[in-house]
Parts: C-alpha cells; structure tokens; sequence
C-alpha cells in the first residue's frame, strides 16, 4: 500500500515518464469504479459510478503548499504535479478547478492519470483541458476481456469510454498519452491487439505506452507479458508505441 505522510499528497516519486513527479490523491482512500486485478493498490472495496466531492480542493492545495514550504529545494526540480493517487481522479467533480489552483501555486507542469472510465462525459473532458499532460488507460475493446481484466461498476460501458476517448483527442490541446496494461493471457493475444490497434488509430493519441504489471497486484496469478512478446505488440501497434 502507498505510504503518505500526508492525507493527500504522496511522493514525490522518480519515473522514466514524468521524471520527478508529486503525487496527489483526490480521495482520502482508494475510491475507483474499477477493480482491476492487476491494480497495485489492492482490490476496490466496493466500486462507486457516482461523481462527487470526494476531496476539498482547498484542504489538497492547503497540503500541497505545506509540502512546498517545508522542501524547498525539491520543488523547485519537480517536474509535475500529478493527479492521480489510490482511485480515480475524475470522480471528483472539482478536478477542474484543482488543476486550476495548482497551476497558480507552482510552475510544474500537471499531469492526470485516468482510466478513462468518464471521458464520455462532457464536463470530465472540459474539467481536464487545463492538463499539460493526461494519461488515459485502455486495456481491452473487447467486453469480456474488458469485464475480466477490469472489473467494473455496472454502470461503466466499454462503448462510452471508447467514444469517450476519440472525443477526448480531439478536444485536448496538451500531450495525450494512452497506456495499456497488458496481462498475460487475458488482453495480449495477436487477434485482440490488431482490434486494440484499430480503437486505437481513431483516439490518435500522441504516445501508446504499453505496461505489464511488475508489482504485486490485486489478485494472485496475473502475470507480465515476456518482454519478447511485448516487442512484438509493439512493433503490431507502430511508431508511436514504446514499452515503459
């Protein structure tokens, strides 16, 4: 589980990706409407569809600028600030106005880790544009690999978030990033990529950052694609894609 000495904020961690990023959750635990079996933060205990808020932005920014008075120097070489945490972030419906405040108090750059799961609404995708970065997740097109590998509230449909995301890249300015989080077994087979392919050229982001998870994960037994077979979904997926 994250370790936090604060409510809200954790970090700040190092990553090929974001280089050095601060992290900030937008509930207080894990609030998500996925239990994906490979998450790192364990299994949701109760998913929830229903947006709401979950955190103040406020007593979030109060922290943020608690921890940017008491490290200094590190700071100063963040390299964003990112919304993310131990659920999903667009569940809180004052995501907008987060990004917002914190783009008053640093320079950072922001960055949203989603699971895309409420692009396909329209204030979500508005309330994100105020990102520099937002990495949206896609690990299926297919409804019963969908169900399998992410677990969803019955009120999260597949359809949606796929029409959610193509709206998403058009209507986004900043750096748009799709990752996939390929699981041996369930979502990696040659048939599924090629149709993950096609979803994927009409959503036109700017990166395919494919993953495979390494961390102990919510359910025993989901194990990571060999990196040799991960090449080859690379090389499947084209240019814009690179293993991370």
């Amino acid at each position: 589980m994250l370790k936090m000495a604060f409510k809200y904020i954790y970090g700040p961690i190092r990553s090929r990706r974001l280089g050095l990023s601060l992290g900030l959750s937008l509930s207080p635990g894990k609030t998500c409407n996925l239990n994906c079996i490979y998450c790192q933060w364990g299994r949701t205990v109760g998913t929830v569809s229903q947006r709401r808020e979950y955190a103040d932005p406020n007593e979030i920014i109060a922290e943020l600028k608690s921890w940017m008075r008491k490290n200094p120097k590190t700071a100063q070489r963040l390299k964003f600030v990112t919304l993310s945490g131990l659920g999903e972030p667009t569940l809180n419906t004052r995501i907008g106005e987060l990004i917002g405040k914190v783009k008053k108090i640093t320079s950072c750059r922001i960055a949203v880790i989603t699971n895309s799961t409420l692009l396909g609404n329209p204030r979500v995708r508005k309330a994100l544009l105020g990102a520099d970065l937002v990495v949206p997740s896609l690990d299926a097109v297919d409804e019963k690999i969908f169900r399998r590998i992410d677990r969803p509230h019955p009120d999260v449909k597949l359809e949606k978030i796929i029409s959610g995301l193509v709206s998403f890249g058009k209507e986004f300015r900043g750096k748009f990033w799709l990752e996939i989080m390929l699981v041996s077994g369930i979502n990696d087979s040659i048939g599924h990529i090629n149709k993950l392919k096609s979803v994927i050229q009409r959503i036109n982001p700017d990166k395919i950052q494919l993953n495979s998870p390494v961390r102990r994960t919510a359910e025993e037994n989901v194990l990571s694609v060999p990196s040799v077979k991960l090449e080859k979904i690379k090389k499947i997926l084209g240019e814009k894609a690179e293993i991370v």
